[in-house]
């Protein structure tokens, strides 16, 4: 569960992010004290406090199939992965908006010419009362002035300036601004909801089947050509539900493999709540077994000890920091899994020594963690191939390249000293239901052996 101070940030940040939103998409685009800017305020407020809501308060709601969950994750986190886009699109934007913005003010300056200069008038406005001209020489000079009658007016104040109006290019570039404001706006509102409406179709669609061959030092000649289907971060939850298992099942034994790996993150909740979601990986058929370790979301949810009974129930075995043999075709392999880095507050936890301590060290090793990151310790201890999940691929650009800075591998077939890591983009998503770079995946390796079979 998120805490209370990771609440407040969510809505400071949500404040930041829909203050600029109201600028770009509000403010440029409606005229002053109107029906369209108030409505449009209205609607940025509103979304302003569904995004971190919907992170917030679904978790409190049940999110099996046919629970509550869904009707506030729904359009929540489509919201978010709209607004991500919004923001990324607006921002590529600001650049050209703002030179043309300069342009046509300089434009209006020119145009305009250098400001007329005001003469005040102090007196009755009218011919009579201008100053008399000065007589000439050939003139008599008139007598004097008879003194005024009692009964003059006093000479009116000086005239109040007039208020100043604006002018023809005044008016033209503020409707300039008004058009420029419109148009960013729809080119950055058709561009999010294009962007969004391919990240769906991608992210609720069958996932991609990827066939990778890894040559393993170890791996002899008759051990090559072992099939390891590799799947990870299925997220069972609010937005997938007990179809998404069938399909990944079905897709899976169609891959006809030796083995099956789920490497974590295979929930959003708990084994009471998402188990009946789960219990279709019964049905997965592999020729030496189904195997699983946990992800940091099984954790996140009060009971991990209840999902590695529920996959205990459904054939899938558990590896908690602890290893099995593989014979294939009279070889050994060792097949190794730990517990997820998240589990350490718990005092759990990855266990590396447990899991690989008295192996025979001339036998190839793979190891099932969830993290990437966790190949550090890998390579420390000689694994020859790490298993892993979690980074999704990035799952939305631009999010790839914040995943890729933190991790050593983000995506594919990496390698980290002397261990290689295979790391999924995973069969499901997390937050909004959009990928955009970072397609669902199911993996097939094939181990190969350097030396001719």
């Amino acid at each position: 569960m998120l805490g209370i101070g990771l609440w407040a940030l969510m809505l400071a940040g949500s404040a930041v992010v829909h203050s600029y939103l109201w600028i770009r998409l509000v403010r440029d685009t409606t005229g002053p004290r109107t029906t369209a800017r108030r409505l449009a305020t209205s609607g940025v407020v509103l979304s302003a406090l569904l995004a971190p809501a919907t992170r917030m308060l679904t978790p409190l709601f049940d999110p099996s199939d046919g629970g509550g969950g869904r009707f506030l994750a729904w359009p929540g986190y489509t919201l978010i992965g709209v607004l991500l886009y919004l923001l990324l699109a607006l921002a590529v934007l600001e650049l050209p908006r703002a030179l043309l913005l300069r342009r046509w003010r300089r434009s209006a300056g020119q145009q305009a010419g250098p400001a007329p200069v005001r003469v005040p008038v102090t007196a009755a406005a009218g011919p009579e009362a201008a100053t008399p001209p000065a007589p000439s020489a050939a003139e008599p000079a008139p007598a004097a002035a008879e003194p005024a009658p009692a009964a003059a007016e006093p000479a009116p104040a000086a005239a109040e300036p007039a208020p100043d109006v604006p002018g023809e290019e005044d008016r033209r570039l503020l409707g300039r601004r008004l058009f420029l404001g419109r148009a960013v706006g729809t080119v950055a509102g058709v561009t999010a909801l294009g962007t969004v409406g391919y990240g769906m179709s991608s992210a609720l669609g069958d996932p991609l089947v990827r066939r990778v061959p890894v040559t393993l030092s170890k791996v002899n000649p008759r051990l090559s050509g072992l099939r390891i289907a590799v799947v990870s971060d299925i997220h069972l939850g609010p937005l997938l539900g007990r179809a998404h298992t069938e399909r990944i099942v079905r897709m899976v034994n169609g891959l006809q493999a030796d083995l099956v790996t789920i490497v974590g993150d295979l929930a959003d909740g708990t084994a009471s709540q998402l188990g009946p979601a789960a219990r279709p990986l019964k049905a997965l058929e592999s020729r030496y077994g189904n195997f699983f370790v946990t992800g940091n979301h099984e954790y996140l949810y009060d009971g991990v000890e209840d999902w590695l009974d529920e996959m205990r129930n459904v054939g899938v075995r558990p590896l908690v920091n602890e290893r099995v043999e593989i014979r294939h075709n009279g070889a050994h392999l060792d097949l190794a899994g730990v517990e997820d880095l998240a589990g350490e507050e718990f005092g759990r936890g990855p266990d590396l020594g447990r899991a690989l301590g008295g192996r025979d060290l001339s036998r190839p090793v793979v190891l099932l963690a969830h993290q990437p990151v966790f190949a550090d310790e890998a390579a420390r201890h000689g694994v020859d191939l790490q298993l892993s999940g979690h980074t999704h691929g990035g799952q939305m650009f631009p999010l790839t390249a914040v995943t890729s800075l933190a991790n050593p591998v983000n995506s594919g077939l990496g390698r980290v000293e002397d261990t290689q890591v295979y790391v999924t983009n995973g069969a499901g998503f997390f937050g909004p239901p959009v990928r955009v770079g970072a397609p669902a995946e199911i993996t097939l390796l094939e181990l190969r052996s350097p030396l001719p079979v």
